[in-house]
């Protein structure tokens, strides 16, 4: 391929223009290729992950993969006259918060208002609340997983499909191709959602979490020979395209998945009424046990919804059986563990969150009362207000530092509380049925 003699030159003023790296800048020379948008976004970001990289190079140490430095949040990206990408920030839900991150930066808002979808209208979409209770018992552990978000219907799916924005959603078993996939989306100036192994990401000790594990990110820009990803820890981290590329790879399911929102169109005051209705009768279904969990064998059935409540305080206050838990955490290794494992799910963003989610979902509540003909439907905040309370009384009185011999104690108290839950859960739940059953949306 020729090249122009002061080709370094033109290199180093493009740099200047566009924020690119020298690399980068000339490879784009050597294409002829033009200062488009991307230019444009890579200009803004320049300065975000600078420090950032630079700590994280600093701070390596040999058997540890530390956690770099986290870069700025963005400065307003003048792309497509594009909203800005919203400074990530502390968030109840992980992915609903994420999404409406996303969502914003795309101009996709609510039509009741006008203003971004938030993330307890998406949470609330995603399938708000629910139940799920498990233990496993392995050679050196056992685990206690609790859910409080809706579950086992797929939450992010679910968000898509009706929050009523157009998603452009791709995969591809070809790591080429989806970069390619990545850059098309970047170059239309939109933050892009990619899924990813965890362990497979450098600030993540891989040997600290499950290899099946996964996450959502968003990759909102680039700066010089990194991208900028959105991981939900309140600042953008600098990634490496090829680190990017190996924890994409990992994926078995969906490999190389990403979404990304191509325009500003919002859903309809009816759309997103019926989106809404649907959401709700379908959580409140799961929770009453009137709806099918669709994939989920009958016997596990009682695991899930208010009915695995009640089983759960059941199993709590279960001293002598094989299935209770005093006996099966007589270990107390695996007491320790199992609590923390627990403690962790049920205040985690993830899977759980604060006040098992029932406060984000009584703001969900709140908002959708905005919407024509659904008015009713504050009146039933308060019932989820006052659950959020319950909810993290229950979660303050998980201990893993319990005395092995008190555990049949803790476990009853815990379970005391869980009735409690249940019975208030079952009330609510029927009284916002009622009220489901009557409603006319005036659309």
């Amino acid at each position: 391929m020729a090249q122009p003699a002061n080709l370094k030159k033109l290199a180093r003023e493009r740099m200047e223009r566009t924020g690119e790296s020298y690399t980068t800048a000339r490879k784009n020379i050597l294409i002829d290729k033009p200062e488009g948008p991307k230019a444009v976004r890579a200009a803004a970001a320049r300065n975000y992950a600078k420090e950032a990289r630079d700590a994280r190079e600093a701070a390596k140490t040999p058997g540890k993969k530390p956690k770099p430095k986290p870069a700025p949040a963005p400065a307003p990206s003048p792309a497509d006259d594009l909203p800005e990408y919203p400074a990530p920030t502390e968030v109840v839900q992980y992915d609903a918060g994420l999404w409406h991150r996303v969502l914003t930066q795309a101009g996709v808002t609510n039509p009741a208002t006008g203003e971004p979808m938030s993330e307890a209208l998406l949470a609330g979409l995603a399938g708000g609340i629910g139940f799920m209770v498990f233990t496993f018992e392995y050679e050196e552990v056992t685990t206690a997983t609790i859910v409080t978000r809706a579950h086992p219907e797929p939450y992010t799916q679910n968000l898509l499909t009706r929050c009523g924005a157009k998603v452009n959603e791709r995969t591809t078993g070809s790591a080429e191709r989806a970069a390619e996939y990545l850059d098309a989306a970047l170059d239309a100036g939109r933050a892009v959602v990619v899924r990813v192994a965890v362990g497979a990401l450098p600030w993540i000790e891989s040997s600290e979490v499950d290899e099946a594990e996964t996450i959502d990110l968003v990759v909102v820009g680039e700066h010089e020979d990194d991208l900028l990803v959105d991981d939900g820890s309140g600042s953008l981290m600098p990634i490496s395209p090829s680190d990017l590329a190996a924890a994409r790879a990992k994926r078995k399911k969906e490999k190389h998945w990403q979404a990304w929102i191509p325009s500003r169109i919002s859903p309809s005051l009816e759309t997103l009424t019926a989106n809404v209705l649907e959401a709700i009768t379908e959580t409140n279904g799961r929770l009453l046990g009137t709806t099918e969990l669709k994939g989920i064998p009958v016997h596990f059935a009682n695991r899930f919804g208010i009915a695995g409540m009640h089983a759960w305080a059941e199993r709590l206050r279960d001293t002598s059986t094989k299935k209770g838990w005093t006996q099966i955490f007589a270990d107390p290794q695996r007491l320790s563990a199992g609590l923390a494992q627990l403690h962790g799910f049920m205040t985690d963003t993830r899977f759980g969150g604060f006040g098992g989610l029932r406060g984000l979902y009584a703001d969900f509540l709140d908002e959708c009362a905005e919407l024509p003909g659904l008015e009713p439907l504050a009146e039933h905040a308060a019932d989820y207000l006052q659950l959020s309370a319950d909810w993290i009384d229950l979660s303050e009185m998980v201990d893993p530092d319990v005395d092995p011999e008190k555990r049949s104690e803790l476990f009853a108290r815990m379970a005391d509380q869980m009735e409690r839950i249940a019975n208030s859960e079952e009330r609510a739940a029927t009284a916002l049925a009622s009220t489901l059953a009557t409603l006319k949306p005036a659309v």
